[in-house]
């Protein structure tokens, strides 16, 4: 039986996938079981900055995998600690304190509770088009009834307001809510960048009405849109931020940064059994170094200009308009975007939908110049 056969018996049916079986990669390239070279423009959906078979992330998983794999918060560790200082080098200086844990989700879960615990208030305001997660507590944040029609009901006091709309904030954000929460770019919902008059506004509010300004940057964190951190563009520090993705280069892990504004949590109100393991935290230490080594955001800055240049030169009716941040890109067109991903993947280019209509780009940052015009040329021709 073939690996999709096999996948095939026993998956639970929860994704959609394509007819691809991956089984190895370099930096920006993939190949497939039959041998077949791809440029990857999905990028572990955000997991892969560094690319693939980065080999100080590999060797520093290897080593600390014979040292010692597992020690969870009952007690100290050195790699832990090692993490915690990478961590605060890298952040602004207000974001001082981390919960670590497995995952995007699980950060804004963590996030949500703790300003709920710090400002004793239940209202939690997100925006439309948000994408937070998908586990009950995050799902009740992130719009979209795909995601949410079987599901309900969902936690109360939660609420919406739209994307971009500063005008919409002064009645959303009150002395009753607890948190407000948003992406710097909305991935799923269609590589769309917040302005910054909308940031302002509503970090002016929180701190006018005593709320807590919770960023998500699962997706944009680690060099993805030109800068550490997306909000360093922004000129906000948050009070708490949501971290994941490319922390620990392949590794499942999520972080939650937060400031002395959130207080003193209660002992036991919260934990995880793998987060913050030697393992993951090895990783994250040798991907954070490998990112400043190589520089990362200003290849973000450079790859991400080229791709947003390309992208924008190409003329056909069925383009919309071309978006993002960095090495986040978005095309929009005016149909669905079904047909032009799958014309990519033909052309040997794995892109990723942001929505029915939009194709997202999302490679390593460590993909070259000439793949991104090889990726440019490939999406002319499909659009064509």
């Amino acid at each position: 039986m073939s690996a999709i056969e096999r996948e095939s018996a026993h998956t639970s049916g929860l994704y959609q996938k394509r007819d691809l079986v991956i089984v190895r990669g370099r930096d920006a390239t993939l190949w497939d079981a039959d041998g077949r070279e791809y440029i990857d423009c999905v990028g572990g959906q955000g997991i892969a900055s560094l690319g693939h078979g980065n080999t100080a992330v590999a060797d520093a998983i290897a080593a600390q995998a014979r040292t010692l794999a597992s020690a969870t918060e009952l007690f100290y560790n050195d790699r832990r600690a090692e993490l915690y200082d990478a961590l605060a080098r890298i952040l602004p200086p207000s974001l001082d304190r981390f919960f670590l844990c497995n995952s995007g989700t699980e950060a804004v879960e963590g996030a949500l509770k703790f300003a709920k615990a710090a400002t004793k208030r239940s209202g939690v305001v997100e925006t439309m088009r948000g994408f937070h997660g998908k586990t009950m507590g995050s799902l009740a944040a992130t719009w979209g009834p795909e995601y949410r029609e079987l599901f309900g009901p969902f936690v109360p006091g939660y609420s919406h307001v739209p994307f971009n709309k500063p005008e919409a904030l002064d009645a959303a954000i009150t002395t009753d809510t607890a948190a407000f929460i948003v992406e710097l770019v909305q991935g799923e919902g269609g590589v769309r960048p917040a302005t910054q008059e909308f940031i302002a506004e509503s970090a002016r509010l929180c701190r006018e009405r005593g709320a807590l300004l919770v960023i998500d940057e699962v997706q944009t964190g680690f060099a993805r849109t030109g800068t550490m951190f997306a909000l360093e563009q922004y000129g906000v520090a948050p009070d708490i931020l949501c971290l994941a993705k490319a922390i620990a280069g392949g590794m499942p892990m999520g972080a939650i940064a937060f400031s002395r504004a959130v207080g003193e949590l209660p002992k036991r109100s919260h934990s995880t059994t793998f987060g913050g393991n030697p393992l993951a935290c090895a990783a994250a230490v040798a991907s954070i170094a490998e990112m400043v080594r190589l520089d990362l955001p200003a290849k973000a800055r450079e790859r991400g200009a080229q791709l947003m240049a390309g992208l924008s030169s190409i003329s056909s009716p069925k383009v919309r308009e071309v978006r993002g941040l960095g090495l986040l890109v978005g095309i929009e067109l005016k149909e669905q975007a079904g047909p032009t991903m799958k014309a990519l993947q033909d052309a040997g280019v794995l892109v990723l939908g942001a929505g029915p209509t939009v194709v997202r780009y999302l490679p390593p940052l460590v993909i070259s110049a000439q793949q991104i015009d090889r990726v440019v040329e490939a999406t002319r021709k499909a659009l064509s």
